[in-house]
């Protein structure tokens, strides 16, 4: 089994910083994707960023682009979203998900594993 955990939601100022977290255990893969998703109350779940585990190359949503930054900790498999700049549009839950195999996706059917999420709230 796989087990995506997700830390370092909570509530924020516009303007504030937040580092979300993603530990993942379980298993390993062979050339898998971590991606960050959130979804806000009745919007639909829409990618975030998301990351190619072996050799870094990362992919943002334009929401993001200039603001959140992905990495990896490969000793730790970890991966964080650093979220800079912070507005209300950005209330939303974030989820870890993991991709098995394969290319960098947007759509969130494409991943195989999800965490349970964590809360961020961005107050105006």
């Amino acid at each position: 089994q796989v087990q995506l955990v997700e830390s370092g939601g909570g509530l924020v100022q516009t303007g504030g910083t937040l580092r979300l977290s993603c530990a993942a255990s379980g298993r390993t893969f062979i050339r898998p994707v971590m991606g960050w998703f959130r979804q806000a109350p009745g919007k639909e779940r829409e990618f975030v960023a998301a990351i190619k585990w072996i050799n870094g190359d990362a992919a943002y949503a334009d929401s993001a682009k200039g603001r959140f930054t992905i990495s990896r900790d490969n000793a730790q498999n970890t991966v964080y979203l650093q979220m800079n700049n912070l507005t209300p549009e950005d209330t939303a839950v974030y989820y870890c998900a993991v991709r098995s195999s394969g290319s960098i996706q947007t759509s969130y059917s494409l991943y195989d594993f999800w965490g349970r999420g964590t809360q961020v709230t961005v107050s105006s």
